[in-house]
C-alpha cells in the first residue's frame, strides 16, 4: 500500500512540499538582504480547503478527460496538472535607501514560524503512522 493513497498522507506530503519552499523563499530573502533594489518573497498560507478544491479539481479533469494509468510507471493524471507553490511578493515594512526591503528580524521570525509548522506536521506523520502501525498488529500482540 502506498502511504499517498491514504488522503492523509497526501495533505501533510503537500504541507511539507509547502513549508520547505517556503524555508527556501525566506533563506533566499536573507541571502539577498544586501541586494539593492530586492523585494522579499514569500508563500501564500497553506489552506486545508484549496488543498482539497485543488484535488477534487485535478480528479475531475482526469475523468473528464478520459485518461488513465495503463502502465505501472506512468504519471498519474491528476500529478499532470499540480503547478507547484508560486511565490508572491512579500509586504515590506521598511525599504532602504538603495531600494532592498528585507528586514532581517521579520525574515527570522517567519524562519522559526516556518519550523514550528514544520515540526508539528512531522510529529502528526509520526503519530499517524504509529496508529497505522498498532492498527496492523495482530490482536495480542504488544
Amino acid at each position: 500500500m502506498n502511504l499517498n493513497e491514504i488522503p492523509l498522507f497526501a495533505m501533510l506530503k503537500g504541507r511539507f512540499g509547502h513549508l520547505g519552499e517556503r524555508q527556501r523563499l525566506i533563506s533566499q530573502n536573507v541571502a539577498n538582504s544586501d541586494t539593492p533594489g530586492y523585494t522579499p518573497n514569500d508563500l501564500k498560507a497553506y489552506s486545508f480547503q484549496a488543498q482539497v478544491k485543488a484535488a477534487q479539481g485535478a480528479t475531475a479533469m482526469s475523468a473528464a478527460a478520459g485518461q488513465a494509468v495503463t502502465q505501472p510507471g506512468h504519471m498519474s493524471p491528476a500529478s499532470q496538472h499540480r503547478s507547484g507553490f508560486k511565490p508572491i511578493k512579500a509586504k515590506d515594512s521598511e525599504t532602504t535607501l538603495d531600494g532592498n526591503s528585507v528586514v532581517l528580524e521579520e525574515e527570522m521570525l517567519k524562519m522559526a514560524e516556518a519550523r514550528m509548522n514544520y515540526d508539528a506536521a512531522i510529529s502528526f506523520y509520526q503519530k499517524s503512522l504509529g496508529m497505522l502501525r498498532a492498527a496492523s498488529r495482530a490482536p495480542g500482540r504488544g
